[in-house]
């Protein structure tokens, strides 16, 4: 999760680098995208094939799990999320080739999308039946919505300055 965060943050700073005049912008680019690769091919995609291995040994081990709901829920937001994991390989490889189609701001906003997955499939391993489903998806929409809310509050704040 700490490599899909701080990819996007990279993402937002790449995208912002196109802002600033020659020779800086080469130069972060440059940077950039060593960082972006680094970070993706040494963490990032090491730590997904771990943890979806230590997912499918979980689930030979405890295969009854596969019979709850919860799990079923929790496994619908682990596909979404290497869903996410790899629409953001493909923004790291259209950044290198200098495409660049998302706004800073639509970039601060895709990293949330991985702070909701991060908690949906956190509190379904943690509370498991344990809370009304309708909380827990009223949980996560207010989530959203206060995330969402933080992005647009910092915007503002920024362009103010």
């Amino acid at each position: 999760m700490a490599g899909l965060f701080y990819m996007v943050r990279l993402f937002i700073y790449h995208t912002e680098a196109q802002q600033k005049p020659e020779p800086d912008r080469k130069i972060l680019s440059d940077q950039f995208e060593i960082m972006e690769r680094k970070l993706w091919y040494i963490i990032t995609v090491p730590s997904m094939v771990l943890v979806l291995a230590a997912g499918i040994t979980m689930l030979i081990l405890v295969p009854g799990w596969l019979q709850q709901p919860w799990m079923h829920i929790k496994l619908t937001f682990v596909v979404g999320l290497v869903v996410y994991h790899y629409i953001c390989q493909n923004k790291m490889k259209q950044m290198a080739k200098g495409i660049y189609t998302w706004t800073s701001t639509q970039l601060r906003i895709w990293n949330e999308v991985a702070t909701i997955f991060l908690f949906a499939i956190v509190f379904l391993a943690v509370l498991k039946n344990s809370i009304s489903w309708i909380y827990g998806v009223v949980g996560i929409v207010l989530l959203s919505l206060i995330l969402m809310s933080a992005v647009k509050i910092y915007k503002y704040y920024r362009m103010k300055k």
